[in-house]
C-alpha cells in the first residue's frame, strides 16, 4: 500500500470478529494502519499473530488476515483494546487504554467468552490498572471470563521468538480446552 493510503486509514474502525460464548476472545492493542486500511486484524506482514495462532494449535492451518472470520468456526474471536488506528501502539494515550478497558469489560460481559486473551502486557496493565501483571493467566476475571495476558505478536517485540510465543499461546489453548 502507498503511504497516503495507510495514512487515510487512521479514521477507519476495524470491525470485531465476535460471537457469544467463544472459547477465546483475542484482544489486540489497537489496529495498525495496515489493518485499518484492509479491514483485517493483524494485517501487517511482519505481525506474528497468524503464524503463532497456527503453531500453537489454535487453528489447523495458518490463516491469512483476510480469512479472520474463519476464527469463529474454531470458537475464537478478535477485538481490540482501543479502536483508533495508529502506526505504533505507543501513539495511544493512557486514557485511551483505560477507556478501552471499560469498553472491553462491557463487551466481555455481553459476549461471555471462556477466556479473554490480551496480546500485549503493557496494554493489559494500563487498560486494567494492574501494574504488576505478568504474561500468563491473571487473577482478575470479568464475570465468569478468565483473562490471560499474552506477548504482543508485533514484529517490534523482539523479546519473544515465534517459538516462545507459540508456547505461551499453546498454554492458553490447553487451559481453554479444559
Amino acid at each position: 500500500m502507498r503511504p497516503e493510503e495507510l495514512e487515510a486509514a487512521r479514521d477507519r474502525v476495524i470491525p470485531d470478529v465476535v460471537a457469544g460464548g467463544l472459547r477465546v476472545l483475542f484482544c489486540g492493542i489497537n489496529p495498525g494502519l495496515m489493518s485499518a486500511a484492509t479491514g483485517h486484524h493483524f494485517a501487517r506482514p511482519g505481525n506474528r499473530f497468524w503464524p503463532v495462532l497456527h503453531l500453537s494449535g489454535f487453528t489447523p492451518r495458518r490463516l491469512l488476515p483476510a480469512e479472520q472470520n474463519e476464527l469463529l468456526t474454531y470458537g475464537l474471536g478478535i477485538t481490540n483494546v482501543a479502536a483508533r488506528a495508529t502506526a505504533r501502539a505507543d501513539e495511544l494515550t493512557a486514557e485511551e487504554f483505560r477507556e478501552g478497558g471499560r469498553i472491553l469489560t462491557a463487551k466481555v460481559e455481553r459476549l461471555r467468552p471462556g477466556w479473554l486473551a490480551v496480546v500485549g502486557i503493557t496494554a493489559y496493565r494500563t487498560a486494567f490498572d494492574d501494574k504488576k501483571a505478568r504474561i500468563g493467566p491473571q487473577e482478575r476475571t470479568i464475570g465468569d471470563t478468565r483473562i490471560w495476558a499474552l506477548p504482543n505478536p508485533s514484529g517490534l517485540n523482539a523479546h519473544w521468538t515465534l517459538e516462545t510465543m507459540a508456547e505461551e499461546f499453546a498454554r492458553l489453548r490447553a487451559a481453554a480446552a479444559s
